[in-house]
């Protein structure tokens, strides 16, 4: 199964499509299967990603609501390298029709588990599903939540962010507590970095200090080419990659993968005690 990761931030403007756009992008690049979830009714992503959500026959909407599979609305973005469950502001109605359905949170939830056809879920052959949720902590960024198996929070290095973070880390927690005991925060990475600034420093230590290895290494910096991509349909990665943008990027891919190798390598090692601690019992 894959790796789910709900890409999330109450507070608008912080990059959080940009990063959900080009970390798809970057992990597809080094050779991961990768579905994008565009859960924002702003359908960023879905533009980002070269799809025009004014022409979609089926969205993500369609699909949350059991008007579509998940296989009528997901679309191959072949130059980005990864599929897509595309978003319009049609997704705006599912907030209040979610409402009323029984299991409201569980809904995406249920669409990224689903058996087609009794062989195999609808994100079995993907190592990794990125979710870019709305900047609002709402009905889709709760089925967001329920649905991860981590969260990244993108973030400026600003006070008000910080007052953000407090609550997002806080409403993570009540999802962990009641619906999905596995979510976690996987980690910050900081965004529209200025190491010239002495605020971004200062921020950066104060995340350092409260969050410690879970802010990332990998900084996003501030960059024409990464702000310009998006305007043409393209991860940055396609639109210059050598540019700042796509580099970092690329290095927050490697990151995330070094760190889910180290991870995995840690719980085979503890498997293997516990086992060997069995026998010599």
């Amino acid at each position: 199964m894959p790796h789910i990761y709900a890409i999330a931030n109450q507070k608008g403007g912080v990059g959080k499509t940009t990063t959900s756009v080009n970390l798809a992008a970057s992990l597809a690049h080094l050779g991961k299967r990768v579905l994008l979830v565009d859960l924002d009714p702003q359908g960023n992503a879905t533009m980002g990603s070269g799809v025009d959500k004014s022409q979609l026959e089926f969205s993500i909407y369609e699909v949350l609501t059991d008007q579509a599979s998940f296989t009528q609305a997901c679309v191959a973005c072949a130059d980005a390298g990864y599929d897509l469950l595309p978003a319009n502001d049609d997704l705006t109605a599912a907030e209040v029709e979610l409402l009323s359905v029984a299991d409201k949170e569980q809904r995406l939830k249920t669409v990224l588990a689903n058996t087609e056809s009794n062989t195999e879920s609808n994100t079995e052959n993907y190592d990794y599903v990125i979710i870019d949720c709305p900047p609002s902590l709402n009905m889709l960024t709760v089925n967001a939540l329920v649905a991860a198996d981590s969260v990244i929070i993108p973030m400026q290095c600003e006070y008000y962010a910080l007052e953000g973070l407090t609550a997002l880390v806080n409403t993570i927690a009540q999802v962990a507590k009641v619906a999905n005991s596995g979510l976690r925060v996987e980690g910050i990475l900081r965004t529209m970095y200025d190491a010239r600034s002495s605020l971004t420093l200062e921020v950066s230590d104060q995340l350092h200090h409260h969050f410690g290895k879970r802010v990332y290494q990998t900084v996003i910096p501030r960059n024409v080419r990464l702000a310009e991509a998006p305007s043409y349909g393209k991860p940055a990665l396609l639109y210059d990659r050598l540019s700042k943008g796509a580099v970092a990027y690329l290095g927050l891919a490697d990151e995330i993968l070094r760190r889910r190798d180290k991870s995995a390598s840690a719980n085979k090692e503890g498997a293997a005690t516990t086992v060997s601690g069995r026998e010599a019992g």
